[in-house]
């Protein structure tokens, strides 16, 4: 019973020894964190800034569009108007 009881005391402080994180343990984690933490708002501000350029980019393209098709109506229709009165003569 004496040799099971000593047994059982050395297991359980090999286990606390082993098993337990230290101090230097919990603040190397904590500063891998923050510094995670810091890595993901960067990443976050980036995705932004390129979200925001895409949608101006996307504006601009739907306003030259929209310059492109108007101007090409208008030169279709001087275009039209000079063959017909082209046909006219």
């Amino acid at each position: 019973m004496m040799k099971a009881t000593k047994l059982a005391v050395i297991l359980v402080a090999a286990g606390l020894s082993v098993g337990c994180a230290s101090k230097g343990d919990i603040t190397n984690l904590q500063t891998q964190i923050d510094g995670l933490k810091a890595e993901v708002t960067s990443v976050k501000s980036t995705a932004d800034e390129a979200l925001s350029a895409a949608q101006a980019a996307e504006s601009k393209a739907a306003a030259a569009e929209a310059t492109s098709r108007r101007t090409a109506t208008e030169v279709e229709t001087k275009l039209n108007a000079g063959f017909k009165k082209h046909m006219l003569k």
